[in-house]
Parts: C-alpha cells; structure tokens; sequence
C-alpha cells in the first residue's frame, strides 16, 4: 500500500479542515436559524458553544486521528482500548450516509448553477415556485445531478490527499471566500439593506430562551462536523508538528466567520425586499431567486451575475463538505481491504449514490418511499443529526476524557512536549464533564425530552 501522504502545509490543514466544516449549514441553515432565534443574540451564544463544546471536541477527534495516523476505525481501536473502534465504524457509517442524502441538495444546487447561467430562473414569484416543484417531482433529473456531485466527490478523493483532496481545498476555498464578500458587498448596498444588517449585528436578548441556548449547541456542534469521524479522518494526515489547540481555533473562527459572513449576504438584501430570512428549505431554491429578481429590479444583468455567483458559492461549500465525508469511507476500505485508493472510492462511489438515488426519489417522482411515516432522505437526514452524530461525539468525549492514558493525551495536546500545556487542565475538565454534558442535552432536545 502506497504512503498514506501528509497535508504538505499548515495553510492545507487549516483549509482542508475547515473545508470539511464549511458546506450548506453554513451558507443556508445558520442564517435560517439566527432568523428564527432573534438574529445577534443567537450569534453570541452560538460563538460562546464553538469555544465551550466545538473547540474541545475538535481536539478530541484531532487527538485520536494523529496519534494513529490511521483510517477512523482502526484509529479509535488504537488510544488503548479495540472495542472504541465501533466509535470509528459509526462515524464512518455515518458520514456515508449524510453524503448519500447530502448529494441530493448539493445536485439541487449543481442544476439551480446551470439554470442560472443559462437564464431559467428569470420569472415572477409563482414561475419560480413552479419551477422547483417541476424539477424537485421529476424521476430523472434529480438523480442525475445528485449522482453527478457524487462522481465529481470521487474524482477529486481518487486523486489522494495531496493531488486531490488538499489541491480542491487550496482552490475552492478561496473562491468560496471571494465570491461570499462579493455577494456581501452587492447585498449590503441595496435599499433598506441596513435593516438587515442590524437585526444581525444588534443583539435583542428579550428572544433568548433555554431553547435559543440549546439550537446553538446544535448548531456549533454540526457546523463543525464534530462525530462524522472527519476531523479524526483528516488529523490522521497532519504532520507531528502540527499544534493541535491552534489549528482547532483557526478553524473554528474560520467556520464561524463564514457563517455570519453568509448572515450579512442573506439578511441585508431579504429585508431590502421584505422577505422574511427564516423562511426554512425554501429559502435557497424559492425565496433567494426572487430576491435577487427583486433587488436588482433595475439591474438585471447584476441581478443575474449575482444568482450565478450565489449558487456557485452553494455549489464550492458543499463539495468541500462532500470531499471530506468521502474520504472518510474511502481511507477505511484503502487501508482495511488493502485496496488501490481508486477502487476503495469506487466502493463508497457506489453505495452513496445509491443512497443518493433512493433518497432524491423519495422526496419528488415516489414519495411513498418512506421509512417511519417520513421520506427516505427525512429519515436519513433526522437518524445522523438526532441519533448517529451526537452519539458519536459523545462517546469520544467519553473516551479521551476517561479512558485514555492521561501521558497518550497530553503528548498530543503538546507535541511530545515541545509546546506549552497551558490551556490542557481546561480542556480536559471541558471533556471530562462539560462536553459531554452539552451532547446529552442536545440529544434529549432533539427528542423533546426537555
């Protein structure tokens, strides 16, 4: 089996990492939930649950994935204890089937990139609305574009870490950075956009609830992609030198930047045209498209050149994510079954676009294939984001904070040493007891439990 291959530099990493990070949850589902949760309150907390569980349990997965250098499964089994490489298997299992679903939105956004280019979403509000009805019920489309997105996933993983997955990151990255401050540049000029731009920047703290607190968990924990076994995936291909603490903050304020960056893109022109931004699902196939119809009444050429760039920018966020879940199924079949890393992509190729099939067709042509009352891609979707993720991240935070050697942790925290442990006493206390206890409330309110 050929070299396993290291992120060539600390830009790769930071890039890659928070690649896998940034996607649709960032670009469409943060907005929407600071709409529904009172706008600059929902960012603070949101930001204080990044520092308080996400960074602390980016770490965790760090820690694990770089001191074994191996695929997720055989990663867990190797901190000291085999039986924790089902944590490993159900992040893989996971992340396979987030990918299979996920696809099916990120071919949505791949065909709402070629309309807007060839000028199919110029229209009034019912055209549009038609429109995304047409193609979202027809049998063929939408499979065909979402099993596309997972093709274009496997070429880029097929290539390996280096030619591949870290030359995507360096590319798209930036790109998805230029075109997000162009069309927050464009939004923020618009008539009325000050409106929008308050409500996310003044905090109205007579909207937060125990409930506000309990969304921004959830949200910082899946933003950050804590339990798809990714950050422990990619941490396998950092170096020995690379400062784990550091690395896990620059990411973490990367993700977030992006996120508000995608709040002042949505709030300033929707209250510019008096759309409501906690619109939900619709927002980015209905809702956006007549606003940028809207806003730019008097420019259309602008108006277009914009709808391109927004779905572009939809397009880059979700295959960095896509990129980063691939990997993770295809490391584990590369190292396992010793295959060429193109036939273990093939693997994973396969059974997500199968997922990606089933799943597109639930939701449009046969919405009686359900599973538990709800369409295939809902029961996909609600079984990893309520079930799989949090008790991924959970045991993990379980396992370095109780049963890994203490020495085996503090090395990795660091670097055999050759930095400071100055923050390790609190980290460990925030794994041992906080994280974990944050998990479970998450877990219980997706339940509505509490």
């Amino acid at each position: 089996m050929e070299n396993r291959g290291t992120f060539g530099s600390k830009l790769a990493i930071i890039l890659t990492t928070a690649g896998s990070a940034v996607g649709l949850g960032n670009i469409w589902r943060f907005p929407f939930m600071t709409g529904q949760n009172g706008g600059a309150a929902f960012i603070l907390i949101y930001l204080g649950c990044v520092l308080i569980l996400g960074i602390p349990g980016m770490i965790s997965e760090f820690v694990v994935g770089r001191y074994s250098q191996s695929n997720a499964a055989r990663a867990y089994g190797n901190v000291g204890f085999k039986r924790a490489k089902y944590i490993g298997y159900l992040g893989i299992l996971t992340s396979t089937i987030i990918l299979g679903f996920y696809a099916v939105v990120a071919g949505w956004c791949l065909q709402y990139l070629y309309a807007s280019i060839t000028g199919k979403l110029i229209g009034d509000t019912s055209y549009i609305i038609e429109y995304f009805k047409n193609f979202s019920s027809d049998p063929i489309r939408p499979c065909l574009w979402g099993v596309g997105f997972v093709l274009i996933t496997h070429y880029v993983v097929a290539k390996g870490v280096n030619d591949g997955i870290e030359r995507a990151s360096k590319l798209l990255m930036p790109l998805l950075l230029i075109l997000l401050v162009i069309i927050v540049i464009a939004s923020c000029l618009l008539p009325g956009a000050s409106k929008g731009i308050e409500f996310l920047l003044k905090p109205d703290f007579s909207k937060v609830s125990s409930n506000v607190f309990l969304e921004a968990l959830g949200q910082a924990f899946f933003s950050l992609s804590l339990g798809t076994a990714c950050l422990c995936t990619y941490a396998s291909y950092f170096k020995k030198d690379t400062n784990l603490v550091k690395s896990a903050t620059q990411i973490a304020l990367l993700d977030s930047m992006i996120a508000i960056l995608a709040g002042l893109m949505i709030f300033p022109a929707a209250f510019s045209v008096g759309v409501q931004p906690d619109s939900g699902p619709s927002l980015i196939f209905i809702t956006l498209p007549n606003v940028f119809r809207q806003a730019f009444v008097g420019m259309p050429i602008i108006g277009f050149v914009i709808a391109i760039l927004f779905y572009a920018l939809l397009v880059f966020a979700a295959l960095t994510s896509t990129i980063s879940m691939h990997e993770i199924g295809t490391a584990f079949f590369h190292e396992e079954l010793h295959l060429p890393r193109n036939k273990a992509a093939w693997i994973l190729t396969t059974v997500c676009g199968l997922i990606t099939i089933f799943c597109s067709l639930s939701v449009g042509a046969y919405s009686q294939i359900q599973v538990f009352g709800m369409s295939l891609m809902d029961f996909c979707d609600s079984l990893t984001a309520q079930i799989m993720l949090p008790t991924g991240a959970f045991f993990t935070s379980i396992l370095i904070g109780w049963f890994v050697e203490r020495k085996l942790v503090l090395n990795e925290f660091t670097n055999n040493g050759s930095l400071k442990a100055t923050f390790f006493s609190a980290y460990l206390f925030s794994v041992k007891f906080i994280v974990p206890l944050c998990i479970l409330l998450i877990f219980l309110h997706q339940f509505h439990i509490i």
